[in-house]
């Protein structure tokens, strides 16, 4: 009988251990076809079983005993034993690589046929709205055959990232990039927490205006304004005009700025608009999705607008025995999981409680609503305005957790607001005197002259 690489394949699972413990969670019996499908899934039940390979005698019982398989099929099965017990030496990493295209090629060839059933109407279940994520899975098939960093053996791994320099989303301010070591890592969540109308949309516009003029490709999702009104701050940033000005543009003033912009960067900006309240990281999810397949459009950093009226994937509203603690936290580790899964990292902010509102030095006890956030989040700061920054045109930025640096390095700082329009600027050296851990003036009630308890007794 001539030998074919699945026969190769199935052999290697029931004779070579390693192999069979590296691939077998990767290989699905679909990819076999006819009895070779069937020994396969006598193998997995047997691995399953006893956790140990079988041997030819027992593979045969194992066989008699099956109620999958008889008439020409078990005929054909035992004929194949001899070859599929023969222990032929095969070069590891070949087998290994040919295996793994092996995989991707018989599930691309699935996905194919079940879309052409689908599209058909034929099939039982799914819908055309199904073919994107069918066929990225196929697209997606890969071995990963890595189980953990083993201290001792893998010094040198561990020796090569400490001087691999990580790819990181740089800032155009100077103290968050003193703060961040250069920028933001990617598949990392990090969180403005400010009260309202403070400027946490003002801080994500320009930080997402000066990613699109460094290059790169910039997804901002909004569930608090429309599309046009995100787009005008970022026009008001970038076309360097104030926002109450930019009605009086003709039309051929603001395309001429617009075209000496896009001669400046590669890069794209897409702003999309949910409801408030209603969407929720799957629809993120199939967003990034839709714009890679209809605009091949991959964002090198998201901007959600904000997180606290999102929708949770896993918990269904704020009814019942679900409290705003659970489900912001939910929401949180949705956002990081999805810039995780997109190699992205992913900027949203949060409002603070009544009491830090009135509060000159915030802290994450100040964050409303979850204290699961802070605990979720790799980067969290919050933008503080006080009558006396107003009047200095500055805003203060305190660090409340850091996981790229010192988070005390710093802890306090300054940056520039030009509200008009919707920019932020460095301010001089000189004005930086907040970048100590010295407490400032703290206007929330809790800050009073606690004389008038001294009577008090616990």
């Amino acid at each position: 009988m001539q030998t074919n690489l699945e026969q190769v394949i199935l052999r290697n699972l029931l004779t070579d251990e390693n192999y069979m413990r590296k691939v077998l969670p990767f290989v699905k019996p679909d990819y076999f076809e006819g009895v070779y499908r069937i020994l396969f899934k006598e193998a997995g039940k047997f691995v399953g079983k006893y956790n140990k390979l079988p041997t030819a005698e027992t593979f045969k019982i194992e066989l008699d005993q099956s109620d999958r398989i008889a008439g020409e099929q078990y005929t054909v099965a035992v004929d194949l034993l001899p070859q599929l017990f023969n222990k032929d030496p095969v070069d590891e990493e070949w087998l290994l690589n040919n295996t793994e295209k092996w995989c991707q090629d018989r599930a691309i060839y699935n996905a194919i046929m079940e879309s052409i059933s689908i599209i058909d109407g034929k099939h039982e279940t799914m819908t055309k709205g199904a073919l994107p994520d069918l066929l990225s899975k196929a697209l997606g098939v890969a071995f990963d055959t890595n189980v953990g960093h083993d201290y001792i053996e893998n010094y040198e791994q561990r020796f090569d990232f400490y001087h691999t320099e990580e790819d990181r989303i740089p800032f155009d301010l100077e103290y968050f990039n003193k703060i961040t070591k250069g920028g933001v890592p990617r598949k990392t969540l990090n969180i403005a927490l400010a009260g309202t109308g403070v400027g946490k949309s003002l801080f994500m516009c320009h930080v997402a205006a000066g990613a699109l003029v460094e290059g790169r490709n910039v997804l901002y999702i909004t569930m608090e304004m429309a599309e046009e009104r995100i787009a005008e701050r970022i026009d008001a940033n970038l076309l360097n005009t104030p926002i109450d000005q930019l009605p009086n543009l003709s039309r051929e003033m603001f395309r001429t700025k617009i075209e000496d912009l896009t001669r400046k960067t590669t890069g794209k900006l897409i702003v999309k608009e949910y409801p408030t309240g209603s969407a929720h990281a799957g629809h993120f999810r199939a967003l990034l999705n839709e714009l890679k397949l209809k605009r091949q459009f991959e964002p090198d950093i998201i901007f959600i607008d904000y997180l606290n009226i999102c929708a949770s994937s896993r918990m269904k509203g704020m009814g019942g025995a679900i409290n705003s603690y659970n489900y912001i936290k939910a929401i949180a580790e949705e956002l990081r999981g999805l810039a995780v899964e997109f190699d992205v990292p992913v900027f949203s902010a949060t409002q603070t409680t009544r009491s830090g509102y009135s509060n000159s030095d915030v802290g994450l006890e100040d964050t409303s609503e979850s204290f699961g956030l802070p605990a979720t989040a790799d980067l969290m700061f919050a933008l503080i305005s006080t009558e006396e920054l107003e009047n200095l045109g500055q805003m203060m930025v305190k660090q409340l957790k850091n996981r790229y640096n010192d988070p005390t390095s710093n802890k306090r700082f300054v940056i520039g607001v030009d509200r008009s329009k919707m920019r932020l600027y460095d301010v001089d050296e000189n004005e930086q005197n907040l970048t100590d851990d010295t407490p400032v003036f703290d206007k929330s009630k809790f800050n009073e002259d606690t004389s008038k308890f001294k009577d008090f007794k616990l």
